[in-house]
């Protein structure tokens, strides 16, 4: 049984270990092969995850785990699909007073061959590694029940002999495929649940990003930025679930009190755990046995790969957001990539990056560079009395010692959620003072503690087709409501474009490279009134050359390479292997 735990028993052991020092970072492909082990397992491997709510359907929230990177389209004769010894499963969490998951949805596949006389993955109306699946449902972390019995993976987009055509192949077009392969939930829920493959839709200039963070932000003409990814397909599974399923007492989102009302907040993450023994089979094949071990994980996306140093991400891997290692708070508090945004430091090795620079005299006062007091100095003052990083209220998290500068900031996007409190809010109406109240703009505050993608159901969907749908989020909600005289007008809360965006969930559309980076460069900071260096305290206008620096950043790659569908899944078709070629890559 789960037990509650005490707001002190949630922060003990953290405040003790955030002065560790800095990491070394190693990658940046969202969890593409983000650890040693999990590189030399891709069919157990998570790339990304998604939440967000329904853009045609808001009564819902659709949630994507997807795993198995780089599928090239026309990788036969054995084609990537979902492993059959291993426990796909997507957690939430809607009660922070409990620890543990309080809904787990478990897919466990089976493949058979229906024609083992052909080397063909598809002929003559029947598949080989033809896949199906079952859905699992627990609750409160009690026993799983069926939701789905029989389901079936679409088979690989090979081309138009294997699917569309009536002699040799399937004789249906790929579209009927993924459309007769959405499952409708037993058991009250109401989940509609796809599981297949999909273009991969993540984008990032891959070749760049590891490149010691050499991105092109600009373009080149000789040499421009790639998207590493284009034209390879994952394996999604996309769960379409209602809001007052999610919901922690069962509420529909029409029983909001308002568009940040922090009932409606969930953390979701996904995993993959596979049985500890391996045996070869003299005959062929492979057997498994013993217990399930986690062997994959994934909450935010990037933190595997850009927070946590190579020699701790096999254990990352194998933690839960309800068991992390407190010692790992630490590499929020102090990131690795902030010394190349910094010019005391490594600022000048790196010109790409030259557009982003740390506040280390942020109303020439405050130093957020690496292992800086940041805003310790306040610590349990007047001035803090009644904020977020008041201790009587959320204990010592947020300022933990004097060498942890970005836990006001970093640390609470990843592992906590940012609440509407003070000094949360966006500058606007706080008439200099970045810690007074100003205009609301997030709440998705869920203090599990750990790595998880926090999502407010309540908050309103930014229609794809409006005007101010953006890619970067929050940090666009965060512009237009200091800049656009439609918002910035009081200090009040309203609905501003791309509230929904991440890190409030994310959206398939998401620029989460570009967000990320901006974000570590202190640009959340800037937005709640602890502006640039270049900005003098109490002077008429903080958008300063540095702070347009930033906003005008982008990893230059900063778009899918192809379109994302308007009803669910959402995810796109799988490329076709047939029509792939490595040139249409560039």
């Amino acid at each position: 049984m789960r037990r509650n735990p005490t707001l002190k028993e949630m922060f003990r052991g953290f405040c003790a270990v955030l002065s560790l020092s800095t990491i070394s970072v190693t990658g940046f492909a969202s969890s593409h092969r983000e650890a040693p082990l999990i590189s030399n397992d891709p069919l157990a491997d998570n790339t990304d995850l998604y939440a967000f709510r329904c853009p045609d359907d808001t009564n819902f929230v659709t949630i994507i785990a997807n795993y198995i990177p780089f599928q090239l389209p026309e990788g036969g004769p054995n084609y990537s699909t979902f492993g059959t010894s291993i426990r796909y499963e997507i957690h939430v969490d809607n009660d922070a007073s409990v620890v543990g998951d309080d809904i787990t949805y478990r897919f466990t596949f089976t493949q058979v061959n229906e024609d083992p006389t052909t080397f063909f993955n598809i002929r003559l109306g029947q598949q080989n590694l033809r896949t199906t699946y079952i859905v699992e449902k627990s609750i409160d972390g009690g026993a799983f029940t069926t939701i789905v019995a029989s389901g079936d993976v679409p088979p690989p987009n090979i081309g138009p002999r294997s699917i569309e055509n009536g002699t040799v192949g399937l004789g249906t077009t790929y579209n009927a495929l993924v459309t007769s392969s959405i499952e409708n939930a037993t058991g009250g829920g109401s989940e509609q649940i796809y599981c297949g493959p999909a273009d991969d839709p993540f984008f990032v200039d891959l070749a760049g990003a590891f490149d010691v963070g050499n991105f092109r932000p600009n373009g080149n003409v000789v040499n421009p930025p790639k998207d590493g990814l284009a034209r390879f397909n994952v394996h999604s599974i996309c769960m379409k679930i209602p809001i007052a399923t999610l919901q922690k007492t069962g509420q529909p989102v029409s029983a909001a009190t308002s568009i940040l009302d922090g009932n409606f907040v969930i953390g979701v993450w996904a995993s993959a755990s596979r049985q500890q023994i391996r045996t070869l089979n003299a005959g062929g094949g492979a057997s498994y046995s013993g217990s399930f071990v986690q062997v994959s994980r994934i909450g935010m996306p990037l933190t595997n790969e850009a927070v946590i140093p190579i020699g701790q991400k096999d254990k990352w891997n194998q933690l839960t957001p309800y068991t992390e290692d407190p010692a790992m708070a630490a590499y929020f508090c102090n990131p690795e990539l902030a010394l190349y945004m910094d010019n005391s430091q490594f600022g000048g090795a790196v010109p790409s990056l030259a557009a982003l620079r740390v506040q280390r005299n942020s109303l020439q006062t405050f130093d957020f560079g690496n292992t800086q007091d940041g805003l310790w100095p306040l610590k349990g003052s007047a001035a803090v009395s009644g904020t977020a990083l008041d201790d009587a209220i959320f204990g010592t998290i947020l300022l933990p010692n004097a060498t942890s500068p970005r836990s006001v900031d970093i640390l609470p996007i990843f592992y906590t959620g940012v609440p509407n409190l003070a000094p949360y809010h966006l500058a606007t109406g706080k008439a200099g003072n970045p810690l007074a109240n100003g205009k609301p703009f997030i709440n998705n505050f869920l203090p599990s503690l750990g790595d998880m993608l926090r999502l407010n159901m309540a908050t309103p969907v930014t229609p794809r087709n409006h005007p101010q749908f953006s890619s970067l989020g929050l940090i666009q909600c965060a512009v237009l409501g200091l800049t656009d005289p439609t918002y910035n007008g009081s200090a009040g809360l309203q609905w501003i474009p791309n509230m929904d965006g991440f890190p409030n969930g994310r959206r398939l559309e998401d620029d989460v490279t570009t967000i990320e980076l901006q974000a570590v460069s202190g640009v959340v900071l800037a937005a709640i009134g602890l502006w640039y260096d270049d900005y003098p305290a109490g002077g008429p206008n903080p958008v300063t050359p540095t702070l347009l620096g930033v906003l005008n950043f982008n990893a230059g790659v900063t778009s899918n390479d192809t379109t994302f569908k308007s009803s669910f899944p959402y995810v796109q078709n799988p490329w076709r292997g047939y029509d792939h070629t490595d040139q249409a890559r560039f």
